[in-house]
């Protein structure tokens, strides 16, 4: 059985680094489905509500807490998704 090389700091530093691209990939995700929002005032309200959720998140450090809200991002955007854009 292979054991990993790398100092258990630098595998936490990847796992951290593959996390955030997750939560940038979902943002950028969720701001292409809401420049679909044709509603000005519409576009404008979910652009804030999503700058908040995320920037009120973006102290959270526990792994299971970090993947819960991913989770829940992706379930958001499903619904954002599902919305239609009339």
């Amino acid at each position: 059985m292979a054991t990993s090389c790398l100092p258990l700091a630098m595998v936490t530093r990847k796992k951290q680094f593959m996390r955030g691209q997750q939560v940038v990939l979902l943002y950028r995700r969720i701001l292409h489905i809401i420049q679909q929002v044709p509603e000005d005032s519409d576009r404008k309200y979910l652009k804030d509500w999503s700058r908040e959720e995320f920037k009120g998140n973006i102290s959270a450090t526990e792994e299971d807490t970090i993947q819960m809200m991913i989770t829940q991002g992706y379930m958001q955007l499903k619904e954002l998704e599902k919305k239609p854009l009339l």
